[in-house]
């Protein structure tokens, strides 16, 4: 791997056998010194592409002809790209032969100071390397999946003392059969309610179940078969798990069939309430299979990708198929430039996409994918089958993708229409609000507790796009000096982390001469034709509303101005009399308080920011109050991991008992040695 800046390049020098790293070109390599064409379309000065060309040319001089991957980053060290190679050499050398390059790779070229490379064995491994640093990056120029949020799963454990059904994301460190992924979370609670009717499994934490003396509520109403306290013996248990394994694995009809099989048997023994009890459970089979929307008959597991592009903007909407069912799909919005074409976006797309997820056998596509075989192997390099990228032309497969780009069709024409409409809400609270123009990015502050207790403040971010909840935060209140309920010194607390850490990491205003400077020269002009900066969503606010009226106003202003930060417009939202909805105030530092007409649309438009704040800030302290109230104390002390609090809560009963007992009595409990037994002793008695 090397990185090295421009005035620490090597010489100019091109040898004369140069034209064997290029495999793959079908001109004489004298264009790499060659002056770039005439005939480039640059709608920008030409001579700062020619500058990035020089800057390429150095570093192609000692440039291996093996696989990797290459980085170009523009004079303040940000990445602009990244790229695998086959070749490394004739890829480089690609970007400095002269030719007519397209208007982003012109910008791109423009802007590269410096690179950086880095060898692989492979050019698979290339790949693989290529998505994950892609996703790592996010370099502007290319194609970025923006919804990142992992994929929830149906998992039954085998690690536990009875199988457990529950809902997963994340690493698969637990042992135990996983199903998905699935498209949404609903769609997760609703397979995992419906098999809960049809198999009777638990899902409550193991803590839980140890600890039970007497069936608890979801066996009163048949949602469980109560195996924590014996209801159900151990083998007919395990054998309802299979059953719900093997429903989840694919096979359907052979757990219907069985179950009515029982049903019959029970209904000729007169054992009607038995028979009863299947009929039920098959019905929430039945359930699960009758909403899932298209199946499939010949695909048992598959993944579908469908681009549409409008406007030039890219939609990708994916399916899931898994065991001949329909198991949801999701939209995306990846950002892309709009010279890139389909295939390209498509392909980008679908490597980032399975950089930490495992690719199912098949993936169907409805572009042709550039190096589909390559992409392929690449997958397949991270499981233990082949995994096909296809693009189907007939039968049921080509139907599955028509369907899915019908919904890419739609989800796009929908983003479209609500950008357009979010696009006049933001330019009509811009005017209502006296801005200097349309704020691209809103974001709203609010606190929420109990006496002071659990304390947290939340502040949510609305875009052209709507909400941006991918830019949401929570901030646990931390200041042992806040009097318990200050509202005023929360949102002082909120409002200095928040804009410390942007002043930090997305500084502003920074002096342009400095960084000229610093670079060897004059900065260059930015493009005004240059899409890709254009659509970056900014790190700072444009605007911030703080539900709350002069006070909280004032301590947002002195918190952020502490730090020297007075540029960022700042408006209170005060409630109206009795709280209603519609006579709401407004305080702007400098300007008198104002109200806007009971049905103007901008007012509604504020008042669904400000009840997204609350929503986030209010569900957030109720989880963290949840937290708190759930808390074991035993998970405190360090040294007491899940065995040996689950051996002190075996042994005692309850963690009232544990705090109670001698020092002698917890050494004497199997599993606990003598330093836990001190530890667990010194903590409940400090103090004593």
């Amino acid at each position: 791997m090397s990185r090295r800046a421009l005035n620490d390049l090597p010489p100019d020098t091109f040898d004369d056998g140069r034209a064997a790293a290029f495999e793959d070109a079908d001109e004489p390599d004298a264009s790499l010194t060659a002056e770039p064409s005439a005939e480039i379309d640059f709608d920008f000065e030409p001579g700062a592409v020619q500058a990035g060309t020089e800057v390429i040319r150095r570093f192609w001089n000692t440039l291996p002809v093996s696989p990797g991957v290459y980085r170009m980053f523009d004079h303040k060290g940000d990445v602009l790209y990244v790229g695998k190679a086959k070749n490394l050499k004739a890829r480089v050398g690609s970007y400095a032969r002269g030719q007519a390059h397209s208007n982003r790779i012109a910008r791109m070229i423009s802007q590269t100071a410096a690179m950086e490379f880095v060898t692989t064995a492979t050019e698979t491994e290339a790949l693989l390397l290529e998505a994950n640093l892609i996703k790592q990056l996010k370099p502007r120029f290319n194609v970025l999946m923006r919804d990142d949020k992992s994929f929830p799963y149906i998992l039954v454990t085998e690690d536990g003392p009875a199988p457990q059904i529950v809902k997963h994301r994340g690493a698969r460190r637990r042992k135990g059969n996983y199903y998905g992924p699935f498209a949404s979370v609903w769609a997760v609670n609703r397979t995992v309610n419906a098999l809960q009717r049809a198999f009777l499994l638990r899902t409550c934490t193991d803590s839980y179940y140890e600890n039970r003396t007497r069936p608890c509520l979801l066996y009163q109403i048949k949602r469980c078969s109560g195996p924590c306290t014996g209801e159900i013996g151990t083998e007919d248990y395990a054998a309802m798990a299979d059953s719900a394994r093997a429903f989840l694995a694919g096979k359907s009809n052979a757990v219907k069939d069985r179950m009515r099989t029982e049903m019959q048997t029970a209904s000729e023994a007169m054992e009607f309430e038995r028979a009863a009890r299947f009929r039920d459970r098959i019905a929430a089979l039945s359930a699960i299979q009758g909403v899932q929307g298209v199946n499939t008959q010949g695909v048992e597991e598959a993944d579908v990708f469908a681009l549409d592009e409008q406007g030039g903007q890219f939609c990708i909407e994916v399916f899931f198929f898994r065991n001949f069912q329909n198991w949801g799909n999701r939209a995306y919005f990846p950002k892309a430039d709009r010279s890139m074409t389909a295939d390209e976006v498509l392909g980008s797309f679908i490597g980032q996409f399975y950089d930490d997820k495992p690719a199912p056998r098949v993936v169907l596509t409805s572009h042709a994918i550039e190096d589909a075989e390559l992409v392929g192997a690449a997958l397949s390099s991270r499981v233990e089958y082949r995994v096909e990228i296809h693009r189907p032309l007939r039968g049921e497969r080509k139907n599955l993708v028509e369907y899915a780009q019908r919904n890419a069709k739609e989800a796009l024409a929908r983003r479209l229409a609500d950008t357009a409409s979010q696009g006049k809400l933001l330019t009509a609270l811009g005017q209502a609000l006296g801005l200097d123009k349309a704020p691209r990015r809103v974001e709203v502050y609010d606190n929420s507790h109990i006496m002071g207790t659990n304390a947290v403040g939340g502040m949510i971010v609305a875009g052209p796009t709507g909400f941006m909840k991918q830019y949401y935060r929570t901030f646990n209140i931390k200041s042992e000096e806040l009097t318990p309920g200050d509202d005023f010194g929360m949102m002082r607390e909120v409002l200095q982390r928040r804009f410390k850490r942007l002043v930090k990491d997305a500084p502003r205003n920074a002096p342009e001469a400095a960084v000229a400077a610093a670079e060897g020269g004059p900065p260059e002009p930015v493009p005004e034709a240059d899409a890709m900066d254009a659509d970056a969503f900014p790190a700072w606010p444009d605007l911030v509303l703080i539900d709350g009226g002069k006070g909280q106003l004032e301590a947002a202003r002195a918190a952020i101005a502490a730090i020297g930060v007075e540029d960022v417009p700042l408006v209170g939202i005060a409630k109206g009399r009795d709280r209603d909805a519609g006579r709401e105030t407004f305080f702007v530092p400098g300007k008198p308080a104002f109200k806007l007409p009971p049905r103007d649309p901008t007012l509604y438009f504020i008042q669904r920011l400000r009840d997204e704040a609350h929503r986030f800030a209010i569900g957030t302290h109720r989880a963290k109050r949840k937290r708190e109230m759930t808390k074991n104390p035993l998970d405190e002390i360090a040294g007491v991991g899940p065995s040996r609090k689950r051996a002190l809560l075996h042994h005692f009963g309850t963690v009232k008992a544990i705090e109670r007992a001698a020092y002698e009595d917890l050494a004497k409990a199997p599993g606990v040695n003598a330093a836990t037994a001190r530890a667990v002793y010194d903590f409940f008695h400090a103090g004593a």
